[in-house]
Formats: structure tokens, sequence, C-alpha cells
């Protein structure tokens, strides 16, 4: 084997790995709640006002989370997988086992801590550590996949008669044995890989302007969540005939493909164009069940926002590692945590419209004008 082909396949493990701490911390850890909260509001395990408080809770972790791998760097940040990995597998199996609203939500806070924790290690580790920035859309594949993956486990565990703690203990122990599939190689990789060649397959090198991609990131994380939190829950009061879990994982299968497809986009039009298409696309996948509230509505809407919000991240983060290699700061933390503000503020935002009318719509309708001024900023200042 020659050095070339030696340097990628370890690349590509190294990516595989990194995929799997996603679909960990984000795909289960983060999202699958997503699809068990209509579960546990039927079996009036938690209220509405409860699922809100422990969402809140979650995001508050991520942004903790965020905060504390401000520090993080990459020579250490397998270490940091690991024990976002375990941690995660340790919150999804204590919710099958407590059934107070005040502790699911603290362990739902718990949980978002491990969650921006994972999205900053294995950042850190794959697109620094592993040198392989080309490797990023298989990295942030890991969300979409993990997310489609927990899904049809929940519809499985449906399907077999589990409640919603059965259905926290399954994802606990898949979401265990994926973690040890992916554990050997990163323990293994405490010191820097030698001699892996250089990323050549960025076209666009621009060091884009910091500032502006950390408040479009921002905007990028108020305008996705409202849509990523409660479309579950919209579908099973609008619509109670569609299986809203088949739904969530079509958001899932939108989002793993995308990855690909939005580092192609970017590197044909380069990190500005690529964001405002990403971001516009989204706008109008986030407003379509208010334009179209039918099964088509429902379906095009989540394959579309499913289809962008990992996009978006594929397309910000390598430039943020490109830019915080000039700068020797850790933007991806600093972006991480600004996306965390943004996913707090928009079901602060959404409860407060609800009460008032009584409806997501108008919740929908300032998220997708959140997306919407984001795609302006990326063509006019980034």
């Amino acid at each position: 084997m020659t050095r070339a082909q030696w340097a990628a396949g370890s690349g590509l493990r190294s990516a595989i790995d990194a995929a799997l701490i996603m679909a960990i911390g984000m795909g289960f850890g983060r999202f699958a709640f997503t699809a068990i909260y209509p579960h546990m509001v039927e079996e009036q395990v938690l209220s509405l006002r409860g699922g809100s408080l422990a969402a809140s809770a979650n995001y508050a972790g991520y942004l903790l989370g965020a905060l504390l791998a401000v520090r993080a760097r990459a020579h250490n940040a397998h270490r940091l997988c690991v024990w976002a990995m375990t941690g995660t597998a340790m919150c999804l199996a204590v919710l099958a086992v407590i059934d107070s609203m005040v502790l699911i939500v603290a362990i739902r806070g718990i949980a978002g801590v491990f969650s921006a924790l994972a999205m900053v290690a294995a950042s850190l580790w794959l697109l620094e550590h592993r040198q392989q920035l080309h490797h990023a859309p298989l990295l942030y594949a890991g969300v979409g996949i993990g997310i489609a993956l927990s899904a049809e486990l929940l519809a499985l565990g449906t399907h077999l008669g589990l409640h919603s703690q059965g259905l926290w203990l399954l994802l606990g122990g898949v979401s265990l044995l994926i973690g040890l599939t992916a554990a050997p190689g990163l323990l293994t990789s405490g010191k820097l890989p030698a001699a892996l060649p250089p990323d050549a397959t960025q076209a666009d090198s621009r060091i884009v302007r910091p500032l502006p991609l950390v408040a479009i990131y921002g905007l990028a994380g108020f305008g996705y969540i409202i849509t990523a939190t409660y479309l579950p829950l919209l579908i099973t009061t609008a619509l109670p005939g569609l299986d809203a879990t088949h739904v969530w994982a079509l958001f899932g299968l939108g989002a793993a493909p995308s990855c690909f497809l939005w580092h192609q986009v970017r590197q044909r039009l380069g990190v500005r164009h690529a964001l405002a298409a990403n971001l516009g696309v989204q706008a109008l996948g986030v407003v379509l069940p208010v334009l179209a509230p039918s099964t088509l509505g429902y379906l095009l809407s989540a394959l579309l926002v499913g289809g962008t919000f990992m996009g978006v991240v594929t397309i910000a983060m390598p430039a943020a590692q490109r830019v915080a290699r000039q700068t020797g700061t850790n933007l991806i933390a600093t972006m991480t945590l600004v996306y965390g503000v943004g996913q707090i503020l928009g079901p602060i935002v959404a409860n407060a419209l609800f009460a008032a009318s009584h409806s997501f719509n108008s919740s929908l309708l300032t998220a997708a004008a959140a997306l919407v001024i984001a795609a302006a900023l990326s063509l006019q200042v980034l």
C-alpha cells in the first residue's frame, strides 16, 4: 500500500468515525426528542408546556456545551468525542427510568451539553486534527443519518408496543453500540497523523469575514429550529392520519445526502452564494406548512428543511476552520455558541406567538423571515 493510499483509507475511516459521533450526539441525543415528544404528550408523561421546557433546556444545554468547548483544541478533541458519545447514551438511557417532569427537563439540558460537545469535538478532530476538510460532507451527514435511523427505530419500537420510556431505552442501547464502533479509531488517534495530504479540493479558498459568518449562522439556528422542534407535533395535530415518525425520518433522510449536494454547490458558487441559495430554499421549506397545510406541504417541508439545515453547517464550518487557522481562535465553538442562542430564542418566540394567535403560522413566518435576512446578509456583507 502506498503512502497516499494509506492516507486516503485512514482519512475515510476517520470521517466515518466522526459521522458516527454526529449521529449519536446530534441525531439521537438532540433530535430524537422531536419524534418521541408526541408520544410523551399522548401518554401524559409531559404536557405541552413541559415539552417546551424540555426543549428549551436542551437548547440551553447546547449553549452551555458550546461555552465549555471554546477551550477545546484539536489535539485532545478525540477524548472529548468519547465523552460526548458516552454522555449522550447515558442521558438517553436515564430517560427510560424517570417520569418526573423536572428530571426530564434536567436530563434534556445535560443532553444538550453533550450534543454541543459532539458537534465541536467531531469537527475539530476531523477537520483540524485529521486534516480532512474534504470529508466535511460525510461528517455532517452523520446528523441526518442519526435522525433517520432513530426515527425508524422509534417507528419499529412503537409497532412493537413500546411506550416512550421503552423507546428511550432502545435509543440508549443502540447509541451505545454505535459508540463502541467509533471508539477504537478515536482512542488510537492521540498523535497527529504523519504527512496527511493537504486539502486540495477546496475550490473556494477565499477567507470570509468572521463576524458576518457568525451572525448568519445564528440566524440559521433561529430559522430552522421551530420546524425541527414542532414538525411531528404539527403533523399529528393537523393530519392525524399521517404517520409523523416517518415524516421525521424523511427530514433526516433529506439531511444526509444534502451535505454532499451543498458541498458541491459551495465548490461551484463559493461560500457567499451557496449560503444564500441554501437559506432561501430553507425559508421556503419552513413556510410551506402555512402556504400548503396538506400532506404534500408537510412532506415537502420536511424534505426541504431537512435537505438544507445541515447544508448550512457543511458550507459554514469548513469556512470557519480556514478563518480559525489564520486567527488562532476556536471559531467553530463560537459559531456553535451563537447557533445555540438562535435555538433558544426560536421556541421562546414560537411560544409567545402561539399564545397570542393560537397557531404556529406566525412562528413559521417569523422563522422564514430570519432565514431570508440571513440569505441577504450572505450576499451583501460576507
